[in-house]
């Protein structure tokens, strides 16, 4: 799946431009490496995302189409 894709259904951030956006400017690393939107993401990937100040490191745990809300955080464990 799309980096950008899998950053919005898993909703670590909410819209997809947005996750496009973060991805060009260089703010979002899989495994260390800095990310393209049009990276593939896959099970046991490492992915961190710089907010302002703030890093969010999170290790991919699932890789879905569609998910409920409720069930997005399953998506991923954070680190």
């Amino acid at each position: 799946m799309r980096l950008d894709k899998y950053l919005k259904i898993s909703r670590l951030i909410k819209r997809r431009t947005v996750a496009n956006e973060a991805c060009d400017a260089g703010r979002v690393l899989i495994n260390d490496k800095p990310a393209k939107a049009s990276a593939q993401v896959k099970e046991g990937d490492t992915i961190e995302i710089q907010f302002g100040g703030k890093n969010v490191r999170v290790e991919v745990l699932e890789v879905k189409d569609t998910v409920r809300k409720e069930e997005a955080e399953n998506m991923y464990r954070y680190l």
